[in-house]
């Protein structure tokens, strides 16, 4: 596979999600209401809703962002580094307007794009729907309005690496595994994510798991293009 985009064009990302209520019972009754009726076919009818609501970070309209990192590419005397950066914490509107500021000032140009594993059917949308209920006007890379599909400014690992076939489902721990890439999920996975906020409140952990994934989606690409991998070395947390 041979990218023609630059590596320097690329913003690279990964986000983390809980449900916006630690537990079932504080959630409005009309909440719990939709909640039920949204997730019914993902239930089946054969687990209460209740006890589904462990899951209610993977939707925007019940979830919250607590981290987003992101990455890009920079050259210094020769050599390849790629930096790191997570905004992060309680409160999601400072969370996603930070992230719009970096957006519009460094990453606004045509020729810039985003990328994530599976980040056209989670990352993208739910970092937009957020914003949207946040009050945030979306910015330009995230307004897809009007836009043909080869105009999205949007690069998925998970589509290219289906190469069509769109029923094929490669997690990120996996594609990493086959392409000799250090796996991101060496402490914790998405799964526990939302106790490791709650129960443990450590945030920290979770954004390190975060920056690990989107290191990891950087990584891809390049095994993607055939380049070498970044050592830790070329890797800095800004």
């Amino acid at each position: 596979m041979n990218l023609t985009i630059s590596l320097h064009d690329v913003l690279f990302l990964d986000i983390e999600t809980v449900s916006q209520q630690a537990h079932w019972n504080e959630l409005p009754q009309e909440n719990q209401i939709l909640f039920e009726q949204k997730t019914q076919y993902q239930r089946k009818n054969e687990i209460p809703a209740e006890e589904f609501y462990e899951r209610g970070g993977i939707w925007a309209e019940f979830g919250k962002i607590i981290c987003i990192s992101v990455g890009y590419f920079v050259t210094l005397e020769k050599e390849k580094q790629f930096r790191v950066r997570s905004f992060f914490g309680d409160d999601e509107h400072k969370i996603l307007t930070d992230f719009k500021v970096l957006l519009d000032k460094h990453f606004a140009k045509k020729e810039h794009v985003l990328c994530a594993h599976n980040g056209k059917e989670f990352d993208f949308p739910f970092i937009a729907r957020r914003m949207i209920i946040n009050q945030i006007e979306l910015p330009k890379k995230l307004n897809l309005f009007g836009k043909k599909p080869w105009e999205v400014p949007h690069l998925d690992t998970l589509e290219l690496w289906r190469f069509g076939d769109y029923k094929h489902y490669t997690s990120l721990k996996l594609l990493t595994a086959i392409l000799g890439i250090s796996s991101p999920k060496d402490d914790i996975d998405g799964s526990e994510v939302a106790k490791v906020y709650y129960q443990e409140k450590n945030l920290e952990r979770i954004v390190t798991y975060c920056e690990k994934d989107t290191i990891a989606v950087a990584q891809i690409i390049l095994r993607f293009n055939n380049e070498n991998l970044l050592q830790e070395h070329q890797i800095v947390r800004v």
